[in-house]
């Protein structure tokens, strides 16, 4: 049964990453996605939109899927269905991200298992503003 990381290895994960890829970020300024975007960027993290339906998110360029995504990410972090998290878990592999980021609500434990089996740090049925504000501090 899968386990999320202990508060002390949470807290040393958002303090060691810059860029996140937010799969799944809402272009509407009420969507919970477009709130956690906005606090990690008011918190200096670099953050790179997915989403196909949208050209720019909050100032960023969006992509229409991870694999897209040019240059490094340290942390995909998703707002998707369930079902949809095993070829974005994919993904976060192949792209060399450190850690996979399931949003509240958002449980795919084999897909989670398959992103921790290749070294990746993952979070699940949490969410990473919470999180932030928590261990680290508004």
């Amino acid at each position: 049964m899968f386990q999320n990381p202990g508060d002390d290895e949470i807290r040393r994960l958002l303090q060691s990453v810059k860029t996140i890829a937010m799969v799944g970020l809402s272009p509407r300024p009420e969507r919970d996605s477009n709130h956690v975007a906005q606090y990690l960027i008011d918190h200096g993290y670099r953050v790179i939109p997915v989403n196909p339906t949208a050209d720019e998110i909050l100032g960023q360029k969006s992509y229409a899927g991870l694999d897209q995504v040019p240059g490094p990410v340290d942390v995909v972090d998703v707002f998707r269905r369930p079902e949809e998290v095993g070829p974005i878990a994919d993904q976060a592999v192949a792209m060399g991200a450190k850690a996979l980021w399931l949003q509240l609500t958002v449980v795919n434990e084999p897909a989670a298992e398959r992103a921790r089996s290749a070294g990746l740090q993952v979070v699940m049925d949490r969410c990473i503003k919470v999180e932030h504000a928590r261990l680290i501090g508004a």
